[in-house]
């Protein structure tokens, strides 16, 4: 399975699963998805095409219930997403309003963030790797995210740049916007090319920052400066532009399971994969705006 994910990988939306809309194509009788979309498509089959209801209407019995039961829509990812965007702005508000961050609370403030990032990072590891989704899990880590994020939003808006969370909230979504019309006009043509050259600039992007993390640890001061003055802006809009093609990568995937009739309990999976990714062009955002501000 390959994520289209920047950080994590993530079941549900996956090569191996069969109905990702890079290397799959549906049989007879499944839900009809035109090639002309799809063009990379591999006759693998759709999985979900032998699904009790098309059985039943390939053999001539009646259906005993409509076709689409069961099923993915729309609906679903968009509730499921706002639910765990939800709990990561609850959280995240309530961390900023009881996390000071005055010189004499900064470090506690600081170090809880961070253990909620921790934690936080492990539970969507864990997600990444359970074949089904897990509404707890996915819900359990936005709330642990959200801490963080009000966290390092609290202290970079009042101790770096005045209203830098409500501009990197503004970008954004601005951003998922953008793609989205991009996305929906064709504009952007997901494919397997595609594909392979974001997530080939994704891998050198990250490790990009680990090297210049392990720079900044053992070396001292802004490791290769990757993340600080002239260069780190470059690295920062570089970061949101991966973020937005991510965003593309998320939007097809959503189109796909709905097409191929992936089951109702895969919202989860896109809600989480969306998250996901907004956190990333948020956290770039943020980043980008304290370097712009920064001294």
């Amino acid at each position: 399975m390959r994520s289209s994910n920047p950080v994590f990988s993530r079941r549900g939306f996956g090569r191996d699963n069969g109905y990702a809309g890079f290397n799959t194509a549906p049989q007879a009788g499944g839900p009809a998805v035109a090639t002309q979309a799809n063009p990379y498509a591999q006759p693998t089959g759709n999985p979900y095409a032998q699904n009790p209801y098309a059985q039943q209407q390939q053999y001539g019995a009646p259906p005993q219930a409509p076709a689409t039961a069961g099923r993915m829509t729309i609906d679903d990812v968009v509730l499921r997403t706002g639910t765990t965007l939800g709990v990561l702005v609850v959280t995240a508000a309530l961390a900023w309003a009881l996390l000071p961050v005055d010189d004499a609370n900064i470090s506690r403030a600081y170090g809880i963030g961070i253990g909620a990032a921790l934690i936080g990072m492990v539970l969507a590891l864990v997600q990444s790797f359970k074949r089904k989704a897990s509404p707890a899990l996915i819900l359990t880590y936005a709330a642990f995210e959200g801490v963080f994020l009000g966290v390092i939003s609290n202290i970079v808006d009042n101790r770096i740049a005045d209203g830098a969370a409500m501009q990197a909230v503004i970008g954004t979504m601005a951003v998922f916007a953008g793609v989205l019309v991009a996305y929906k006009a064709g504009w952007i043509r997901v494919n397997r090319r595609f594909y392979g050259f974001v997530m080939a600039a994704a891998l050198g992007f990250i490790l990009l920052m680990a090297v210049n993390l392990l720079f900044a640890v053992f070396g001292g001061g802004d490791g290769l400066g990757f993340r600080s003055g002239p260069l780190g802006i470059v690295f920062g809009v570089i970061g949101i532009l991966l973020g937005a093609c991510f965003l593309a990568l998320d939007f097809k995937q959503v189109e796909d399971g709905i097409a191929y009739g992936a089951p109702r309990e895969e919202a989860w999976l896109a809600a989480f994969g969306l998250t996901l990714t907004l956190v990333w062009i948020y956290l770039e955002f943020l980043r980008l705006i304290s370097i712009l501000n920064s001294d």
